[in-house]
């Protein structure tokens, strides 16, 4: 059982990007402080937060002052510096296993399949461009290539749909360990967002249903359209994977499904992108929920009050939104700060509630899509 920590106690978050900000001001709300390690000075986390400490995620002195200032610490991110942080596990209650897991696909999905024991697409390990030439001919095309451990929205990711694909990464091959996933036939992506109370039970949020584009998040609808059947297979997978973990926090599970099967395709130790809505479609967000989790407290049975979309914007988009939001007072507008506007970086989101409302938006997102 995870020690009870009360307001007005500090919450450390190592990671100052939008996750770390919502965290942040969900725990504000609550009466916690905040403090955030991040290299970047204010950092969207850092805007919100009551002190920010500025270096890199593996300084051992920066995490020291932060566990020091700190009743209890939290991570935005998979990419953290377990061999920093252990120093300091009596703090953390999510563990480092949990991103010793989370920060590397092979370990990742080997987690899920023998020790949860839940669905996941077939995977090999890959060390050089033989081991690829090899397991081309066990994995069934199409497959999708991937480094191990960092990339995200697309990065250290090669597709390999034929045999020109095949062909292309062996005059090219990356170095490093890598993963080779057979691409499964779905028809849907889904998402779930999962923790554990105080009480070690089990409370997830509505399961989500998002589009991608250049396998960068675009939208998320939830509740997702599913048969019964399918809604309780979900939620049965995310209990399993998240007594597994004997999970803190929230987890974010990504899965794929088709007309009978489920497969997990990603775990995110963190609240995720997918699960933002939450803050204004439910009872309680799943930053209040991960923050609920950490420092011991218990949480009810969530619950939505109405369908809704999250559009996430990218690079140029956050420009069009702000001149925008004045005519559409149906809009829960998150702008989260960034200093600097580039393609394809998630700059902001919206979220809104009815189905009028997110038919508007997808609309609005047609029109003014990044440029």
């Amino acid at each position: 059982m995870t020690n009870l920590i009360l307001p007005p106690a500090t919450i450390g978050i190592i990671g100052g990007g939008q996750l770390g900000q919502m965290m942040a001001l969900a725990a504000k709300t609550m009466g916690y402080k905040v403090g955030v390690l991040d290299p970047t000075a204010a950092a969207p986390a850092g805007q919100v937060a009551d002190f920010q400490i500025v270096a890199a995620y593996d300084d051992q002195a920066a995490i020291d002052e932060l566990a020091a200032r700190s009743d209890v610490l939290t991570y935005e991110f998979e990419n953290v510096d377990v061999n920093a942080l252990a120093k300091h596990a009596d703090l953390v209650p999510q563990g480092t296993k949990l991103l010793e897991i989370t920060s590397n696909r092979l370990t990742e999905k080997t987690f899920i399949r023998d020790v949860a024991k839940v669905p996941v697409a077939q995977f090999m390990a890959i060390h050089s461009a033989k081991e690829f030439a090899d397991a081309i001919g066990r994995i069934t095309l199409p497959a999708i290539l991937k480094t191990v451990s960092g990339g995200y929205d697309g990065h250290g990711q090669w597709s390999v749909d034929n045999e020109a694909d095949v062909a292309a990464l062996l005059a090219d091959f990356p170095t490093g360990t890598l993963i080779l996933e057979q691409r499964v036939p779905f028809k849907k992506e889904l998402s779930i967002m999962v923790t554990r109370d105080a009480n070690d039970r089990v409370v997830f949020w509505p399961i989500a249903e998002n589009v991608h584009v250049n396998h960068i998040l675009k939208t998320s609808a939830a509740p997702a359209v599913l048969s019964a059947a399918d809604t309780a297979k979900i939620q049965q997978i995310a209990t399993s994977i998240a007594n597994s973990l004997s999970l803190r926090g929230v987890l974010g599970i990504e899965l794929f499904v088709s007309d009978d099967h489920v497969w997990v395709n990603e775990l995110a130790p963190r609240p995720h992108n997918s699960g933002h809505y939450t803050i204004e479609a439910t009872n309680i967000s799943q930053f209040e929920g991960h923050i609920r989790s950490i420092t011991g407290l218990s949480l009810p049975v969530i619950t939505a009050q109405a369908p809704a979309l999250m559009l996430n914007l990218l690079g140029d988009e956050i420009q069009q939104a702000r001149e925008d939001f004045v005519n559409h007072p149906e809009w829960h507008f998150h702008d989260y700060g960034k200093a600097a506007i580039k393609r394809d970086r998630k700059m902001g989101h919206i979220t809104v509630i009815g189905d009028d409302n997110s038919q508007k938006l997808d609309e609005w997102s047609q029109t003014h899509g990044q440029r």
